[in-house]
């Protein structure tokens, strides 16, 4: 049985939108794309990279699937840790509307609930989502993520697509690991701890 672990970084304020690039993702006029680059450094290169050697098949969405596509197929290095892996590992892609997928290893999820619960029971390792932001919001929906490894930046956009939106189900976390960079990054990983329990400072009466 496959534990699902959703990695994506992440603006203080939540946004996980077009965070590599003007390009990755405009929708809805986004106008900050990039704004992890000036962040990057050793530490962000190597947590990233750990993620991925323990990976033994992805669950990507549509929009990310294409941004990985254009880009790792050209990384031909076979000591790159996250284009090896990229490039031989299998790939679930979560769209109803691609007619076919074509990178190497690549096949198309089309109900999302059913399927993913099924390839869950299929690999002995981790099955990962990156970034993804619309399937993220239906695994959340349907309490599908057994980990999260989230990386925040310092940094508030006030717009964009947010990880925890409305249709989150509620669900207690239990922090397993953090760590912050030079450059005031931090590293959390969260498995799920059941559900929220409630108490109150309220006096009586």
């Amino acid at each position: 049985m496959s534990k699902l672990t959703l990695t994506t970084f992440l603006t203080l304020d939540g946004v996980m939108q077009a965070p590599g690039g003007p390009p990755e993702d405009t929708s809805d006029g986004f106008k900050h794309g990039g704004w992890l680059v000036p962040y990057f450094d050793p530490a962000l290169g190597q947590f990233v990279s750990a993620a991925f050697e323990r990976a033994a098949a992805f669950l990507l969405g549509r929009g990310t699937y294409q941004i990985f596509a254009k880009h790792w197929p050209r990384v031909t290095d076979p000591q790159d840790p996250i284009a090896t892996r990229l490039n031989q590992l299998p790939k679930h892609v979560a769209s109803k509307t691609l007619a076919q997928v074509e990178w190497h290893n690549s096949s198309l999820v089309r109900d999302v609930v059913p399927e993913v619960t099924a390839l869950k029971g299929r690999y002995p390792g981790e099955l990962q989502v990156h970034g993804s932001a619309g399937l993220a919001q239906t695994l959340l929906e349907h309490d599908l993520v057994d980990e999260y490894h989230l990386i925040f930046f310092p940094i508030l956009l006030g717009s964009g697509k947010r990880l925890f939106g409305n249709g989150t189900v509620p669900a207690a976390l239990e922090l397993q690991s953090s760590r912050t960079t030079d450059k005031g990054v931090v590293f959390s990983t969260y498995r799920r701890a059941g559900r929220p329990s409630y108490g109150s400072f309220m006096l009586d009466g």
